[in-house]
Formats: structure tokens, C-alpha cells, sequence
């Protein structure tokens, strides 16, 4: 392992030290949720992880949820649902944060040469999804048709709707979204994630399916393309359970076989159709 930014005397960092970075840039995304823009640290894969360390108060995993060709900066858009997250909610431009990482597996992007791409995201399962958009709007035509559907519970809980629709608009990009109560002023859908299947163009049979959500959407989803005649093959999950340490060694995130945080978070369903709806005690 190289000697890493700030050890003492150039000493190399151990795997479960973070790496202090400063904050650039906060957006606010929901009313409960935030988006932090980090000075740039390595390289990374649409779908990975890194562990965020608010300093005094705690440790969590984070998607990485920006352009992986974007090399000047590093965002994550976290969720203020506890103490460590809070804290990291609560930073600002100028303050430090402690960065682990990249970690887990990616979403299969070379797999969608000349086939339909299906994205499926619920709530904050947006998040990991968002970067494999980024590099099917700048390439239109290498894969076929890429459809989206996304949804969250209001209108307002609805993450990246500006962007999301400024992508549709420039690109092949077919957008759908619901939400589960509307408000005021919504004209799109109305229902649960599951149900915008039935409005998406896509061959079944030449088709790579990217989920991430609350699981029972997607284990909805999953029975729903496999209605429509999508193979287990070509579905994939990203199945974000409790990672604590990151590299294997604490157990937490065990579902029988396999470490979410080494051999996921993104599996393939053929793999994996066995944990969907399993509980963790």
C-alpha cells in the first residue's frame, strides 16, 4: 500500500483509517437529505461505496453518486436518519470529513453494448444509480433504448428531478416517475415503483435490468420482469444492507455466502433472488 495523504512521516494508512477530505460544495436535496461535494480521492465504479466519517461521531457507508468521469470531485448525497449521518449532514464548504474507500462491486455498464438498459430506483436507491446515466446519455446509440423509472413517496422526497429531466431532454433517456401521495401541481404518475413496468419500452429478451430501493420494491420488480420474460442473468441488485467495517472483517453485512460490502453491493439476481425479503435480527 502507497504512503497515504496526511500520515505521519509518509507512513502508510491501514485499510480501516479514513482519509480526511474537504468539503467543496452542499446542496440540499430534500428536506431531509443532503449532497456533498468532496476534494477528489481515487478512482471509482458506478455502483461502489465509500465509508464517510463525520469526526467525534460515527462512520457510515455511502454511495458514490456522482459522474465517474468527472475526476475534480467526489459527491455523496446522504440521508440524516442517525447520529453519524446527522453529523455529516450538518457539514459545511470548509469543513473535513473522513473518506474510506472505494469499495463493493459495480454496475454491469459493459454489458449494455447494443441491449435495452431498464434503471429502476426507489427513494435514495437513486443515489447509487445516478452514475450509470452519465455515461449511456453521452454515449446515445451504444446501447438501445434506456428507460428510468424512479420513484419516492411525495413529490418532494424525489431526488435530482431537475437533472433527471434535463437528461431526458437531451438525450435517449426515457423517464418515467411516481410517487406515492402527489401534491399540488403533480401530473405524472401515481403508485408504486413496480407498476411503471407495464408503460416501459424495452425488449425483455435483449434487456440489462439495474434495481436499487427498499426491497420490497424490489423484490416486486424483480417478480414483474420476470413475468414480462427478463432472465435472472440479466438483473442486477444492489443490496445495500449494514456495512460497517467494509472489507470483511466485522460480519455484519453476511447473508450466507457472501459480504455484502466485498462480493456486492451490486449482484447479479441469479445470485442473490434467495436473500430478497430475508430480515436481519
Amino acid at each position: 500500500m502507497a504512503a497515504a495523504e496526511g500520515a505521519p512521516g509518509g507512513a502508510a494508512l491501514g485499510p480501516l483509517t479514513p482519509r480526511p477530505r474537504r468539503v467543496l460544495r452542499r446542496r440540499r436535496e430534500t428536506r431531509d437529505t443532503v449532497t456533498l461535494e468532496l476534494e477528489p480521492d481515487s478512482g471509482w465504479l458506478p455502483g461502489q461505496f465509500n465509508m464517510l466519517y463525520a469526526f467525534g461521531t460515527g462512520e457510515v457507508p455511502v454511495s458514490i453518486c456522482g459522474d465517474p468521469d468527472r475526476g475534480d470531485r467526489l459527491l455523496h448525497t446522504v440521508r440524516d436518519v442517525g447520529l453519524a449521518t446527522a453529523g455529516i449532514c450538518r457539514l459545511r464548504p470548509g469543513d473535513w470529513l473522513g473518506v474510506r474507500g472505494p469499495y463493493g462491486s459495480a454496475w454491469p455498464l459493459r454489458e449494455t453494448a447494443g441491449r435495452d438498459v431498464l434503471v429502476v430506483a426507489g427513494g435514495l436507491g437513486m443515489a447509487p444509480l445516478r452514475p450509470v446515466l452519465y455515461p449511456l446519455a453521452r454515449r446515445p446509440g451504444a446501447a438501445g433504448r434506456v428507460t428510468l423509472l424512479y420513484g419516492a413517496r411525495t413529490p418532494a422526497d424525489l431526488l435530482y428531478t431537475a437533472e433527471l429531466r434535463r437528461l431526458a431532454a437531451g438525450s435517449a433517456l426515457d423517464l418515467h416517475l411516481t410517487v406515492d401521495s402527489a401534491t399540488t401541481g403533480w401530473t405524472e404518475r401515481v403508485g408504486v415503483v413496480p407498476a411503471l413496468l407495464e408503460s416501459a419500452a424495452f425488449d425483455p429478451a435483449n434487456t440489462v435490468a439495474m434495481i436499487c430501493g427498499p426491497e420490497v420494491m424490489m423484490r416486486f420488480t424483480v417478480a414483474g420482469l420476470r413475468r414480462l420474460g427478463v432472465p435472472d442473468q440479466a438483473v442486477w441488485l444492489s443490496m445495500e444492507r449494514n456495512m460497517h467495517c467494509a472489507v470483511g472483517l466485522c460480519g455484519h453485512c453476511q447473508l450466507g455466502p457472501a459480504f455484502v460490502c466485498k462480493d456486492g453491493p451490486v449482484f447479479r439476481l441469479d445470485a442473490v433472488s434467495w436473500m430478497l425479503g430475508l430480515r436481519e435480527v
